[in-house]
C-alpha cells in the first residue's frame, strides 16, 4: 500500500466519522463545528480526486459560509426562544433512516463500479472547444460556455434565495439592517482578524477570480472569500449591515443576473444564440460577466447568512 492510498484510507475513514459525529451530536454547536470539518476534509477529498476548483467551492461554501449559516440560525433560534435541542429521535426512526442512507451510498457505489474502464467522459471534446473560448481552465470554460445557461440560472437562484429571506422580514422591521446586532470584540482573534484579514482577502479574492480563467478558481470561490471578508467585521461588531432598503444593495444582487442575461442577448444579436459569444471577444465577455456576478454573489451570499432584517 502506498503512501497515497493510506492517506486516501484516513480522509475517508476520518470523513464517515465526522458524519457520523454530526448526526449523533446533541448540542447544536459541537454538530456545526463537526460540519464544519466535515466540510474542510470533503475538500481535502476532492484535492486528492485533482477536482481543485470543487475543493476550493467546498471549502469557502460547504464549510465555512455554511458553517457561518448554522451558526447564525442557532443563535437566531436561541434569541428567540425557540427549541434548539430537539427530543433524540426513537430507535425505529434512527434504523429507517440509516438503512435508507445505506441503500443510497450502496447504490451510487454499484453505479459507479459499474462504468466501463475507462468511463465515459465528455473532457475531450471540451478540451477540443477551449481555445474558442481562449480559455486555459476546463472548468471556467463548462460553466460559462458550455453550460452558461446553468450558471445563470445558479445566480438567478441566489438572488431568488435573498428575496425569500427578505420576505421573512416582519412588517416593523422592513428595510430596516439584517441580522443582530453584535457586541464590539476588543480583545481575542475574532478582534484581531476582523481588523487585519480583510484586505488580505480582497486581494486573495481578486486572485482567485482572475487565474479562474487558466487555473483552478473562478467567480463562486472569489464571491465566497469576499462575503467571507464583508462578514469577519459585522461578527465583530466593527461595522453595521446597510439596510436592506437600500437601493444600492438591492441593485448589487440583481445586477450580477442582468449582466450575464445582457451578454446572452448580446450573443443573440450578434451569433444568432442565446449566450453565444462573438469570435476573439469570448474571454473579455467571460471575464467581464465573472467580474460583475463575483460581486453580485459575494453580496448574496453574506445577505444570505445575515438573514431578514430585524426590529431594533
Amino acid at each position: 500500500m502506498t503512501a497515497g492510498h493510506l492517506a486516501d484510507l484516513l480522509i475517508a475513514a476520518a470523513i464517515l466519522a465526522l458524519a457520523l459525529g454530526v448526526v449523533l451530536a446533541r448540542q447544536v454547536f459541537t454538530a456545526v463545528a463537526l460540519f464544519v470539518a466535515f466540510g474542510l476534509l470533503m475538500g481535502f477529498a476532492w484535492v486528492r480526486l485533482e477536482a481543485l476548483d470543487v475543493a476550493l467551492t467546498e471549502a469557502a461554501i460547504g464549510a465555512g459560509l455554511s458553517g457561518l449559516l448554522l451558526l447564525g440560525a442557532a443563535r437566531r433560534l436561541a434569541r428567540t426562544g425557540a427549541p434548539v435541542d430537539e427530543k433524540p429521535p426513537r430507535r425505529a426512526q434512527v434504523v429507517a433512516i440509516g438503512i435508507a442512507c445505506a441503500t443510497v451510498t450502496a447504490a451510487l457505489g454499484a453505479a459507479i463500479l459499474a462504468l466501463p474502464d475507462p468511463a465515459p467522459s465528455l473532457a475531450p471534446m471540451v478540451v477540443a472547444s477551449l481555445p474558442a473560448l481562449d480559455l486555459g481552465n476546463p472548468v471556467t470554460g463548462v460553466l460559462m460556455g458550455f453550460r452558461a445557461l446553468d450558471t445563470l440560472l445558479e445566480a438567478a437562484v441566489l438572488a431568488l434565495a435573498v428575496i425569500g429571506i427578505w420576505a421573512l422580514t416582519p412588517n416593523r422591521a422592513w428595510g430596516g439592517a439584517p441580522g443582530w446586532t453584535q457586541p464590539r470584540a476588543t480583545e481575542g482573534p475574532l478582534a484581531l482578524l476582523a481588523r487585519l484579514l480583510p484586505p488580505f482577502g480582497i486581494v486573495v479574492a481578486a486572485h482567485v477570480l482572475w487565474v479562474g480563467a487558466d487555473a483552478p478558481g473562478g467567480k463562486f470561490q472569489a464571491a465566497a472569500i469576499l462575503a467571507a471578508m464583508w462578514l469577519l467585521p459585522w461578527m465583530a461588531g466593527l461595522a453595521a449591515p446597510p439596510p436592506t432598503g437600500a437601493a444600492w444593495l438591492r441593485a448589487a444582487v440583481a445586477v450580477g443576473p442582468l449582466a450575464f442575461i445582457l451578454a446572452g442577448f448580446g450573443g443573440l444579436l450578434l451569433e444568432g444564440a442565446f449566450l453565444a459569444y462573438a469570435p476573439g471577444a469570448a474571454k473579455a465577455t467571460i471575464l467581464a460577466v465573472e467580474v460583475v456576478l463575483t460581486g453580485s454573489i459575494a453580496v448574496a451570499l453574506a445577505l444570505l447568512v445575515l438573514g431578514p432584517a430585524v426590529a431594533r
